[in-house]
């Protein structure tokens, strides 16, 4: 066991000596991924230009011997180079030289940090670098006697502390994103439930049309059947039911103005009463007046009297029902008896011929006399009238199906029967309500097949959620997949600054995100179009392009006027972690510094 540890001490050692003997092979200002260019202790080739060879002497002798600079990793001296620098050394053809830099920049070590590189005009400039540069190495000759102190415990501690804290509030954004999806995979399943559930409305709504049209159909074959009379003239049964109902309606007003004034008198009673015991009680009975005291004995006898109850409840209850007016939910059904006031069908006259006897109603006996034709069905047998009637209404129906006969349809007949009108009623309302299941169904699907909702339908569970924010004089406000608004802190209309359009993507660059995490940083980010907005005066209609960054919580970061009424915001939300839209899938991602 002792020899195991022994072992194992010396393999650490092994392998710290040669990462030692790496460092010290690597010239100052290279970064290990180009350290391989540099392991030969007799010459270097230039990087982009390996037809050029060097001295291991001309590394970092702050000349700049390569077009690309790669023999200068720790100085400055070629930090001038661009494409348009003249070639070096002077022999060589233009044709032939890469004056690209071949080094993104002066490499940091940064022990305690993460390493990074600092552009080549930072080496030895007289400033410290500690945010990029945190082991001052960077200003390693000291000029003009400053001395850049290592800060990397430090920063890298600070730096490792705010890394946990992104981390920390990414996971609690990814968690909040989940639960959205989640929910907007609730959301749509609701949708295709009730798009199962139309179906079946719809298959049972076009079934009750299919019925209600053979019933329609049915009413206007009886009702071009029917015998058209001349006006003013009508059954016995239309008659007395149009005499009934007006005299009962003539007596139900009546017993109302009874009834109300008897309460009007009840109450008026009891005032007068009222009085006349207030009377009794306030009176001076020392005053010596005939006349008073006769009328107080006077109250006493009447009030001693029994007035018997004041009124039954019962009764009262009753009065009521008898003095609602006939309605579907109770009373006469006069549409039954009445029908139309014209016109009625064979077998209704016939019937009406041979049952009813009116007598004592005012009317005349040649008024109340049916037609002759029909008077001699008195004398048949019931079994051959009903046998008569059956055939003589099938003969009419074909007459007038054959166009021999005009049906009730014609200019004779100036109105249409109540089972008619209910018939054709109850039809339109089937289809208005098929056409209502039919609309809804198509605008679901349309919802289910829509690219608005983003990734996962991620935005169905934010649509119509809305986030503020106070900016200047304004107050902005974001509703998702709704409408962008700008509201005046000392009060007045909101301004329509665009609805939701479409989905987008656009590619941004605003470089390190900041500490806080509210920031775009680098790359191609999930956008929201709202257009059409309130025009502006002398300028185009109000317009806001959404640009989204990965945040722990939903909120307005920026509000920016690119040109005249075309506005942009930045917005954090967790919608975008982790996707194309987010911030680099972190929250507040501190990136080193590499150019």
């Amino acid at each position: 066991m002792r020899r195991l540890e022994e072992l194992l001490l010396l393999v650490g050692a092994v392998v710290n000596s040669v990462n030692a003997a790496g460092e010290a092979l690597r010239p100052r200002g290279v970064g290990p991924e180009f350290a391989k260019f540099y392991k030969s202790a007799d010459t270097f080739t230039c990087i982009s230009n390996p037809s050029i060879h060097l001295s291991q002497s001309q590394i970092n002798d702050d000349y700049c011997d390569c077009p690309d600079g790669s023999d200068e990793p720790g100085t400055s001296a070629c930090s001038y180079l661009s494409p348009l620098s003249p070639p070096s050394p002077s022999n060589i053809a233009l044709d032939d030289v890469n004056t690209t830099l071949a080094l993104p920049g002066y490499y940091c070590k940064n022990k305690g940090h993460q390493p990074a590189y600092v552009p080549f005009t930072n080496i030895n400039d007289g400033v410290c670098d500690h945010e990029r540069c945190c082991d001052g190495s960077d200003e390693w000759e000291g000029v003009g006697g400053i001395v850049c102190e290592d800060r990397c415990k430090e920063i890298g501690k600070e730096w490792r502390k705010a890394d946990e804290q992104c981390k920390r509030a990414l996971g609690a954004a990814v968690r909040k994103k989940k639960d959205l999806v989640a929910e907007a995979a609730r959301l749509r399943k609701e949708v295709e439930d009730r798009i199962q559930t139309i179906g079946t409305q719809i298959e049972g709504a076009e079934i009750k049309v299919g019925e209600l049209e053979r019933e329609l159909m049915e009413a206007e074959r009886k009702e071009k059947s029917r015998v058209v009379r001349a006006p003013g003239k009508g059954s016995r049964v239309n008659v007395l039911a149009g005499l009934a109902k007006g005299r009962i309606e003539e007596l139900r007003g009546a017993l109302v103005r009874v009834w109300t004034e008897r309460d009007a008198n009840r109450e008026r009673v009891k005032e007068l009463e009222g009085i006349l015991s207030t009377f009794k009680e306030e009176y001076n009975p020392n005053f010596n007046d005939e006349g008073v005291k006769r009328a107080v004995r006077t109250w006493e006898e009447y009030a001693a009297r029994d007035k018997g109850s004041d009124g039954d409840a019962a009764h009262d209850r009753d009065l009521t029902e008898i003095a609602k007016a006939d309605s579907d939910n109770g009373g006469i059904q006069w549409e039954e008896w009445e029908g139309s006031s014209e016109e009625e069908s064979d077998v209704e006259a016939r019937k009406s011929t041979l049952n009813l006897g009116l007598t004592n109603t005012g009317y005349t006996k040649t008024q109340l006399t049916p037609p002759a034709v029909y008077r001699f069905e008195s004398y048949l047998p019931p079994a051959i009238r009903i046998y008569l009637h059956t055939k003589l209404s099938e003969l009419r129906e074909m007459l007038v199906a054959n166009g021999i006969l005009a049906g009730s349809s014609s200019s004779t007949s100036t109105t249409e029967s109540a089972t008619l009108t209910a018939a054709r009623t109850a039809l339109n309302s089937a289809r208005d309500e098929l056409n209502g299941f039919s609309t809804e169904l198509s605008n679901h699907r349309s919802d289910l097949s829509s690219e608005i909702y983003g990734p996962q339908d991620i935005f169905r569970a934010l649509k119509g959620q809305c986030v503020t924010k106070d900016s200047g004089e304004y107050t902005y406000s974001l509703c998702y997949l709704d409408r962008t608004t700008q509201k005046p802190k000392k009060g007045g209309a909101d301004t329509n600054m665009g609805s939701f359009v479409r989905l987008d993507h656009v590619t941004v660059d605003e470089g390190e995100i900041p500490a806080d995490g509210r920031g775009l940083g680098t790359g191609e980010r999930l956008a929201l179009r709202y257009e059409n907005g309130q025009g502006c005066w002398n300028g185009p209609a109000r317009s806001t392009t959404v640009v989204l960054g990965c945040a722990e919580t939903d909120e307005i970061w920026r509000i920016v006027e690119e040109e005249k009424c075309v506005y942009r915001m930045e917005v954090g939300s967790p919608a975008v972690c982790g996707d194309l839209g987010g911030n680099g899938d972190k929250i507040g991602e501190r990136k080193k510094d590499e150019l």
